[in-house]
């Protein structure tokens, strides 16, 4: 992952190249590597669920990457799949998602696991995300993670053979079959 420059804002972020996908984290100017084949495979079938869910009840919108998430001047993210809810649409524009969205899906790979773990969970917690999942794909498990007021929590951790259930998503499951 490359770390190009600290100290910058939202308005430095908008003037990086359309070529590249960054993410900008607490000022700091940051290009992940392109996701691996397994992590888009993963991501493409729980975006798909969670669209077919979503749409069918008419209760939000699913998007996937790469969509900028504006949490602040200094914090933009490039979620793998994230849920805004009916209620919330207003934080939906043309070009990017303005506030947190109420679920976000990070797929963990070798170069971006540490940050998914640390930065990004304290960025989303200190924002307001309801609800993230943390997709482990060579453990084969997918961490689903509840914001109290302050902090995430540990709402469960699925493996295979078991059904994934979202807090956020009442009646929401998916067997993780499905997914890996």
């Amino acid at each position: 992952m490359l770390n190009v420059k600290s100290g910058l804002t939202y308005a430095d972020y908008l003037k990086t190249s359309d070529d590249e996908r960054y993410e900008l984290l607490n000022g700091e100017l940051v290009m992940p590597p392109a996701p691996l084949t397994g992590h888009q495979m993963i991501s493409i079938a729980l975006a798909s669920r969670l669209y077919l869910y979503v749409n069918e009840r008419g209760l939000g919108t699913v998007v996937t990457a790469p969509t900028d998430v504006v949490l602040s001047d200094t914090d933009v993210v490039q979620p793998d799949v994230l849920f805004v809810s009916s209620q919330r649409s207003h934080i939906l524009t043309r070009e990017n998602v303005r506030g947190a969205p109420d679920l976000v899906v990070e797929i963990l790979s070798p170069a971006t696991a540490e940050r998914d773990r640390t930065t990004k969970l304290d960025l989303y917690a200190q924002h307001g995300v309801k609800e993230y999942w943390m997709v482990d794909p060579d453990a084969r498990t997918i961490t689903v993670l509840l914001r109290g007021e302050t902090r995430f929590g540990v709402a469960g951790i699925y493996g295979e053979g078991q059904i994934l259930r979202s807090p956020t998503l009442a009646e929401f499951g998916v067997a993780l079959e499905e997914i890996f």
